[in-house]
């Protein structure tokens, strides 16, 4: 039997983008075992992305747009080979769906998978300047000439679902093989409250620097706070000095918490977020802390599995709680890790992948 065959079309190179690696990256193995030949074409190389990512160098980041026009051409010039094509996100950085487009009139069947409420604007810093090349249409243009969709949850489902009929909810899922906690790393008598993320999002982290402030006059030097994502974050403070992301070391450096942290904003971006750090924490068995936005109220049931406090002093309540008893944290922590296994790990949603490509093929 001839393997079927799948382009993936993505931004990033493997294990570079959260996006990536948690959304399709981490079932390519399963994805070959089960059949299928599996090629990725993205844009960004590791020397372009120092230019593309930092601020300036308008005129170097016009060449890296160029390059990754003509290699997309190519990528649509022989479309008609592949049985599926997967688009993660988007197949091009500025507002045009020429691209999706020409997948779609291929005998391919076109899947696009999306986590975030990426309809809305949500520029990065060092991009600011190139606003105008964005096009907020653009992920309903891309939903209604698709085969199908893959969302992260129900929110980004309902908004497809206005564009297309064939949706399909999978969750951003963690490899529970992968991920899992490294026995007695957190037995010092301080306890750690951390949160991780990126660059991007460390906007997030600031919505919990009160009550961290009002915890630290409290517990002193019994707690420690740290960032992981943006090295050059810091809050003299609370003592934070922030570490940079690596992936080498992501699952030692989660492991180091003993609390996990993800507050965000009651908005229509963080509704449609996928609750991947709070899941990465839990999987950990870290008790975890989320905003009740979103999909996190699917995730956790607070108290349980983890805690969704929904004001400050709620906030503060159940850190403090977490803070003074071990045995909580760890009960809570492993019924966290049940319910990644459960619902949202690679094993419990792999044949979702698999039935779903199959059947498309098929149809």
């Amino acid at each position: 039997m001839v393997n079927r065959k799948i382009l993936f079309i993505a931004q990033h190179r493997l294990n570079r983008s959260p996006s990536q690696r948690f959304r399709f990256e981490q079932y390519l193995s399963l994805f070959e075992a089960n059949g299928y030949d599996c090629e990725l074409s993205f844009l960004i190389d590791q020397e372009d992305d120092k230019v593309f990512y930092s601020k300036g160098n308008i005129d170097k980041k016009a060449l890296i747009v160029a390059k990754s026009f003509k290699k997309r051409q190519r990528d649509a010039s022989k479309a008609d080979s592949y049985d599926i094509i997967f688009v993660q996100r988007e197949a091009f950085m500025t507002g045009t769906t020429i691209f999706e487009r020409k997948f779609a009139k291929s005998k391919a069947k076109l899947v696009f998978d999306f986590d975030d409420s990426i309809w809305l604007s949500n520029v990065s810093d060092a991009n600011k300047a190139l606003n105008f090349l964005k096009n907020a249409q653009k992920t309903a243009k891309i939903i209604s000439v698709s085969d199908h969709i893959i969302a992260g949850n129900g929110y980004l489902a309902n908004y497809a679902r206005t564009y297309n009929e064939n949706v399909s909810i999978i969750p951003t899922t963690i490899d529970t093989e992968l991920y899992k906690a490294i026995k007695g790393k957190n037995d010092a008598e301080v306890v750690t409250i951390g949160w991780s993320g990126s660059i991007t999002t460390i906007q997030h982290f600031n919505h919990a620097v009160t009550v961290l402030k009002r915890l630290k006059q409290k517990y002193g030097d019994r707690i420690r706070i740290s960032v992981i994502g943006d090295g050059n974050y810091r809050h003299d403070e609370l003592d934070i000095k922030g570490k940079v992301w690596s992936a080498a070391t992501e699952i030692e450096d989660l492991c180091d918490m003993d609390i996990g942290l993800m507050p965000l904003p009651d908005d229509e971006w963080a509704k449609g977020k996928c609750g991947l750090k709070g899941l990465q924490y839990m999987a950990l068995e870290i008790p975890t802390l989320m905003s009740p936005v979103g999909v996190n109220t699917e995730i956790i049931n607070s108290g349980e599995n983890g805690y969704l406090p929904q004001n400050e002093d709620q906030w503060f309540d159940m850190l403090s709680e977490l803070i003074e008893n071990k045995d909580i944290r760890e009960r809570v922590g492993k019924a966290g890790r049940k319910t990644v296994e459960d619902k949202f790990s690679v094993k419990s949603n792999g044949e979702k992948y698999l039935s779903l490509f199959e059947a498309l093929i098929e149809s």
